[in-house]
């Protein structure tokens, strides 16, 4: 028998999607956004006290070093990605849209919540990913996410009196 082909696990697709990023340009950028938070760290230490006292260290001693820490091993990110010619792609454009079929409803979902409140934002979040994501029947998703919604609703409100953020629609039935 001749011996099995080997298969992405990618597909065939995907291995053609273009590089969006590349590993280099996302080390390079965490390790300077890292840097960042480094020195905004060190400084605001250095500016609460990183010394010894009379009483021992003063507040910012330890975090100020460990932002010193944290400052080095950043650098040295860079330059070690800087030396290197490697240029392994970091997310193709396949694979990017798919983060970002869930991350935008995502954050949608969170800014929505402060004005329709949980149970509705859930809904409207469970549907959209059944129907957008899922291709599901829109009634079966609309189904789904208002039992789930109810469920949620009479669980936390009901059954166990937690305090959820409510929006417009909890308001009209007295909760």
């Amino acid at each position: 028998m001749p011996p099995e082909e080997h298969r992405s696990v990618e597909g065939p697709r995907q291995a053609e999607s273009p590089a969006v990023a590349s590993t280099r340009s996302v080390d390079i950028a965490v390790s300077a956004l890292l840097l960042a938070l480094a020195g905004l760290l060190a400084f605001d230490n250095w500016r609460t006290g990183m010394s010894w006292d009379s009483t021992g260290p003063q507040a910012g001693y330890f975090p100020f070093y460990l932002s010193m820490i944290l400052a080095s091993a950043s650098l040295w990110g860079i330059v070690k990605e800087w030396i290197a010619r490697g240029e392994g792609a970091f997310v193709r454009r396949d694979q990017l849209r798919r983060v970002l079929q869930v991350l935008v409803p995502t954050i949608a979902f969170c800014v929505l919540m402060q004005w329709l409140g949980l149970y509705v934002a859930s809904f409207l979040l469970i549907a959209g990913f059944m129907i957008a994501v899922g291709r599901i029947a829109v009634w079966k998703s609309v189904l789904t996410a208002a039992i789930f919604s109810i469920a949620m609703f009479v669980t936390f409100e009901i059954a166990f009196d937690v305090i959820m953020p409510k929006g417009p629609l909890e308001h009209l039935f007295g909760y």
